[in-house]
């Protein structure tokens, strides 16, 4: 009996991993889909006193719940050999076709910070809306090509009539390990 529930354990654990988009909504899905892969990453902070902050760091997008999600790691460092992270966490983006859009969360390990979005394609752009939080908030994936992408973090404290970066990233897609 424990050897078929160890079996069932690790066969729930392997569904985590998919190899493409399930195939219903595989068009849908291609909104984040694009971005399955790794990519280094530039980070810049903007801090509330004006000054800026950096880091450096990898973004790993992939398949996961037979390819009805896609689920990111993210991890920066201030500098590249350090050993512990200065920020890392994760993301699970699920496509809603009730209402043609993404349910997204973000679980910042470091700090036990978690943030939901309703996400959309706005233009050329991905738009993340924060849902739950006191001041407006957008996390924005712009200028994506196969090759790079350029994302940031928004926010307004006043209904959206001003809007202050608080960071920003530029990704490059890494080159394919053998």
């Amino acid at each position: 009996m424990i050897l078929l529930l160890l079996v069932f354990a690790v066969a729930e654990l392997n569904g985590l991993d998919a190899s493409g988009p399930y195939p219903a909504y595989a068009e849908k899905l291609e909104l984040f889909g694009q971005l399955v892969g790794d990519w280094d990453v530039e980070v810049t902070y903007h801090l509330p006193d004006g000054t800026r902050d950096a880091a450096v760091g990898e973004w790993h997008f992939g398949w996961v719940l037979s390819g009805r999600a896609i689920q990111d790691v993210w991890r920066v460092k201030r500098r590249p050999d350090d050993v512990e992270p200065l920020g890392y966490g994760t993301t699970l983006r699920v496509y809603d076709p009730e209402i043609d859009a993404w349910h997204v969360t973000w679980h910042g390990v470091l700090n036990g910070s978690t943030f939901r979005f309703l996400a959309r394609k706005l233009g050329h752009e991905i738009v993340m809306e924060g849902l739950e939080t006191e001041e407006l908030s957008r996390w924005i994936f712009s200028e994506i090509t196969p090759q790079s992408f350029r994302w940031r973090a928004v926010a307004s404290t006043d209904s959206g009539k001003t809007w202050v970066t608080e960071q920003e990233m530029t990704a490059r897609r890494q080159a394919a390990r053998d």
